[in-house]
């Protein structure tokens, strides 16, 4: 998804869990792909959806890139995460959300974990899962949309531990239930859990207090809270780790604006105020963090801001939140990419007027906008973007700040072009596409409604 406001939360958990390992594997390698990298968790290895992988097919065959595989989902917005030659995709079928492990090369099937879910979206959005499995060395965690969080074995899908974080931290179902991805920090499994005291379950859209679990950090072998810190709520966007002058830091854009806090011992340097006045607005795009500035944007009211941090403090650069009009950069689900000085993203709320823009980080300024592509998401890879249109429209644009600039593209929305396998009078993606696409060892990854399709975007050396 690239990750998105349009998520999760809410379970009456029933106990009770269903194992199904149909080929349990070692910790072996199960790639024959070399060169590239794994995509272990949200926006990749380096969590800001950029690939160091280089060689892509420039530019794409009239008849598009070739389909290596593809796999009708269950029901969710995630994608999949990548390592060692598995593939872990996370959604639900009918009452139970499911962990699936298949070989991330050819799609074969390895195993899959289930447990009970009840979760009821109150938007009328899907019930599945928002947020993608994360995997650290031989263990996969994943988040659920109604705020089950599990440690299971990366190699066959045995549950270590687990936590119900709705009733250990009063967990309300606000918006779109449970949708930022933990990340790993050392020895520590980061979560913005953002609980509230008890009796809040009753008024599930007030603006309610927190009880200091905005963030919960556990220990990622055996699942006991370490700390927990913020009154704040949870927001869809998933804590950014960054060293900034030796030190390190995690940045959490929460429901209600900007936290920068050391990451191993949970200590608050700062809380930066950032939300609409909006009772119905959320903040789903991560912190982009250049150096010691980090940039946040949201789409229902301030809209962008450039901080400069510090231990103990920060000092704003530039922001939006003074602009009537034409304002920066107003990014909804998807979050912003830097490169050369530049940030890269969709600007706008709604499908009609969104604009993909390049705007100066230094000063705001818009270099360009292109409308009519509605929302998107980006991942840039050899000196391009791979931009997904959230009706299936796949485009591969150069990197230039000076202009938009398209190489190739591919209608896979288009049913006639590039029908679905086995689904008659369906396109291969279909509306929504909104998460942002992924890559590993040279093979892309996209998503839609409910389908994965895995193309060949870097070709293998002979």
């Amino acid at each position: 998804m690239q990750s998105f406001s349009k998520l999760l939360c809410c379970l009456a958990f029933i106990g009770c869990l269903e194992l199904h390992a149909v080929k349990a594997a070692d910790d072996t390698n199960l790639g024959t792909r070399k060169a590239g990298s794994d995509w272990p968790g949200f926006l990749g290895p380096t969590g800001n959806s950029v690939s160091a992988e280089k060689g892509i097919i420039l530019p794409w065959p009239d008849a598009g890139l070739r389909i290596v595989w593809q796999k009708q989902l269950g029901t969710g917005y995630d994608m999949p995460s990548i390592s060692k030659g598995r593939l872990f995709q996370f959604d639900r079928q009918e009452d139970n959300a499911r962990l699936s492990c298949f070989k991330s090369e050819t799609g074969e099937f390895l195993w899959k974990f289930e447990y009970p879910t009840s979760y009821d979206d109150m938007y009328g959005y899907n019930n599945g899962p928002r947020c993608c499995p994360v995997i650290d060395g031989d263990r996969v965690y994943i988040f659920g949309v109604e705020g089950m969080l599990h440690c299971l074995q990366a190699t066959d899908g045995k549950l270590l531990w687990k936590v119900d974080t709705k009733t250990e931290f009063g967990v309300v179902q606000n918006f779109f239930g449970v949708g930022s991805t933990p990340i790993v920090e050392g020895d520590q499994l980061i979560v913005q859990v953002g609980g509230s005291p008890k009796g809040g379950e009753e008024v599930p859209f007030a603006r309610l207090s927190g009880n200091k679990s905005g963030i919960v950090a556990f220990d990622k072998i055996s699942g006991k809270v370490r700390y927990r810190v913020t009154d704040e709520l949870a927001s869809y966007a998933s804590p950014v780790l960054a060293t900034i002058d030796n030190r390190r830091w995690c940045f959490v854009f929460a429901r209600g604006g900007l936290i920068g806090m050391d990451p191993a011992s949970g200590k608050v340097d700062f809380h930066f105020p950032w939300r609409a006045d909006l009772l119905e607005s959320v903040n789903a795009g991560n912190p982009v963090v250049v150096g010691d500035r980090v940039f946040i944007s949201e789409t229902y009211g301030p809209g962008s801001a450039l901080l400069k941090v510090k231990p103990g403090g920060y000092e704003i650069l530039w922001n939006d939140a003074q602009k009537a009009r034409e304002k920066s950069m107003q990014c909804h689900w998807n979050t912003p990419i830097h490169h050369d000085g530049y940030i890269y993203a969709c600007s706008g709320r709604h499908t009609g007027n969104a604009e993909l823009r390049c705007i100066e980080l230094a000063s705001g300024k818009v270099m360009w906008s292109k409308a009519d592509l509605t929302r998107t998401s980006l991942l840039m890879v050899d000196d391009h973007f791979l931009c997904l249109s959230e009706k299936g429209l796949l485009l591969l644009l150069k990197v230039n700040p000076k202009k938009y600039e398209e190489v190739s593209r591919m209608e896979l929305n288009n049913q006639e072009k590039f029908p679905a396998a086995g689904m008659k009078q369906r396109a291969l993606l279909e509306y929504p596409c909104w998460a942002a696409p992924i890559l590993s060892h040279g093979l892309l990854y996209v998503r839609g409604k409910d389908r994965l399709v895995c193309f060949e975007l870097i070709p293998e050396k002979k």
